[in-house]
């Protein structure tokens, strides 16, 4: 039987139990420890009948995984992932991958120069449906890309707030906290952004934060695409209510991004693709095909590919330069909207 990769989850709130639940389900990895300093975390490892640690010197004092998942707050990524570098241990960072663009060139760098593998958690690349949304866009079904919209309009209950009154502040709002996936999205579609400007509004329950913002951003390949979020809008329009993702909220049958090409356009999730049935005019009748597609758990798959990375049998989907390049984005729409001016993101 072939041997399985042994990974530590460092972090066992929430997204950490996800992660432990996507082990359990992934066929080449198995649950070897858990990395955490709470007796709610020491309770889920004699549970799943793992060692315990409560740092990660701990855990590589005894060189028990093959490979860490770091589910900690992002303010403790770059440093805790640097360790894991030092310690020559692949490791997949939740996202955003550090608190800065800048923060993350750090890690990025000292996993080249150490050639560790570095993974990011921008899970909804791994969806078949996107995998599928790809290669539609790769083999040409929609033609020369040429324009994109994405929304992601949600709202979040005053007790989401309320529960965690840090999410009130700068840099809690919709842009870091939801904006980031639809745009690390856009980016694996469509290519690298080179120029954004944006705008945002303060948010009307009196919070520190915006909770509407709006950015239209320049693509490398000449892609001009518009991006709107909010956390305050009543809408069936984002990720989580279209795709299906996550049972956790209820499905609608609407799409939340648009690509339009030269030859035709598509909708995600609902991978339909729009052309005209002979001359290219919008005086010619317009047809719809959709494209069906595998159904899984993102979660389980990223799992398992980060197995694989470690195997020596793939390279990252979502690297740690990739998970860099989206918060440049991020941390671009929110300069842009500050200052009122268009911002050139560094191309690397």
């Amino acid at each position: 039987m072939k041997k399985k990769v042994k990974l530590a989850v460092v972090g066992a709130g929430l997204v950490g139990i996800r992660h432990i639940d996507a082990i359990k389900q992934s066929p080449n990895v198995e649950l070897a420890a858990i990395v955490d300093s709470s007796t709610e975390a020491r309770n889920i490892a004699q549970q799943h009948q793992v060692s315990f640690f409560e740092s990660l010197d701990e855990l590589f004092a005894l060189d028990k995984a093959d490979g860490v998942l770091l589910s900690t707050p992002t303010t403790v990524h770059v440093e805790q992932g640097l360790q894991c570098i030092a310690n020559k241990c692949p490791v997949l960072v939740e996202k955003p991958v550090a608190t800065s663009a800048l923060d993350a060139k750090r890690l990025v760098d000292a996993a080249t120069l150490n050639e560790v593998p570095i993974l990011v958690g921008h899970h909804r690349r791994y969806n078949p449906l996107i995998q599928k949304a790809k290669k539609l866009i790769d083999e040409g079904q929609i033609g020369h890309l040429r324009s994109a919209q994405g929304t992601c309009w949600l709202y979040k209950p005053d007790d989401y707030f309320a529960v965690a009154p840090w999410r009130t502040k700068i840099g809690a709002g919709p842009i870091s906290v939801n904006l980031i996936h639809d745009v690390d999205l856009m980016r694996y579609l469509l290519g690298d952004v080179v120029t954004v400007q944006a705008a945002a509004t303060k948010s009307i329950r009196g919070f520190e934060n915006e909770d509407v913002a709006a950015a239209v951003l320049t693509f490398a390949n000449g892609v001009v695409a518009t991006i709107t979020v909010s956390d305050s809008v009543v809408s069936p329009w984002s990720w989580e209510l279209t795709a299906g993702e996550n049972p956790a909220y209820p499905a609608t049958s609407q799409s939340c991004l648009l690509i339009g090409g030269s030859e035709g356009s598509l909708s995600i999730p609902d991978l339909t693709v729009w052309t005209h049935q002979g001359e290219r005019s919008w005086w010619s009748p317009i047809s719809a095909t959709a494209f069906p597609h595998n159904s899984s758990d993102p979660l389980v798959n990223q799992i398992a590919h980060f197995g694989d990375v470690i195997a020596g049998n793939a390279v990252p989907l979502v690297s740690g330069l990739e998970g860099m390049k989206s918060l440049q984005v991020i941390e671009a729409i929110q300069v842009s909207a500050k200052d009122n001016r268009a911002v050139q993101i560094p191309q690397s």
